[in-house]
C-alpha cells in the first residue's frame, strides 16, 4: 500500500512545487485552455505561497507529486460574486484552495481527488468550515475535479492574473 500525505511546502521544495506547475501549465495549454498560460503563477507567487506558509505538497511514497496553496481568512476576489451568492450559512472567514496541480505523469491516480480530501481536512483540522476554490470556464476537467468532491457551484468571482481581470466558476463547500 502506498504511503501519502500532505506537509507544509519548505523552500527546498520550491523547485519542485515549480515543476509541477509548470507542466500544470503545459498540460492545459494541450487541451486547449487559456488558463495559467500568461505567466501566472510565477515564480515569485509560488515562492511567497511558501514564504506564507500556505503552499502544501502532497507526498506519495516520498516523492512531491502535487501541489496547492490553502490560503486563510479572506480572499479580496471572493468578496463579490456575480450570477450566483455565497451559501448563507457562510462564515466570515474561509480558506481558499488555489494553485492546485498534480504531476502529469500520475494522471489517473485520482490524486487530485486525494489533495482536496486533505485540503479539506486540513481546513477544518485550522478551524475552518468554508472551503471554496475557483476554476477557468475552459477547464472542464478540473470543473469535473471539484464537483466529484462535494463542491457545490455558487456564481462567478473575477481573479486578477496577469495585470489582467479573469472571470472564473466559483464554488463553496461547508465543513461544519
Amino acid at each position: 500500500m502506498a504511503t501519502i500525505y500532505m506537509k507544509q511546502a519548505t523552500k527546498k521544495d520550491f523547485d519542485r512545487v515549480n515543476e509541477i506547475i509548470d507542466s500544470a501549465k503545459s498540460t492545459l495549454k494541450k487541451r486547449g485552455v487559456n488558463q495559467w498560460q500568461n505567466g501566472y503563477p510565477d515564480k515569485e507567487i509560488l515562492a511567497q505561497d511558501i514564504e506564507d506558509g500556505i503552499n502544501y505538497v502532497m507526498v506519495l511514497d516520498g516523492a512531491i507529486v502535487g501541489t496547492a496553496a490553502l490560503q486563510q481568512g479572506v480572499e479580496e476576489n471572493y468578496e463579490k460574486i456575480i450570477d450566483g451568492n455565497w451559501d448563507l450559512d457562510s462564515d466570515p472567514e474561509y480558506t481558499v484552495i488555489h494553485r492546485i496541480a498534480v504531476d502529469p505523469s500520475y494522471a489517473g491516480h485520482n490524486l487530485s481527488d486525494t489533495m482536496i480530501h486533505h485540503l479539506l481536512t486540513l481546513s477544518r483540522v485550522l478551524g475552518y468550515t468554508d472551503v471554496r476554490i475557483d476554476t477557468h470556464f475552459e477547464n472542464m476537467a478540473m470543473q469535473h475535479v471539484i464537483e466529484k468532491n462535494g463542491f457545490i457551484h455558487r456564481g462567478t468571482i473575477t481573479m486578477m492574473e496577469d495585470e489582467n481581470t479573469v472571470p472564473r466558476i466559483a464554488y463553496q463547500m461547508l465543513i461544519k
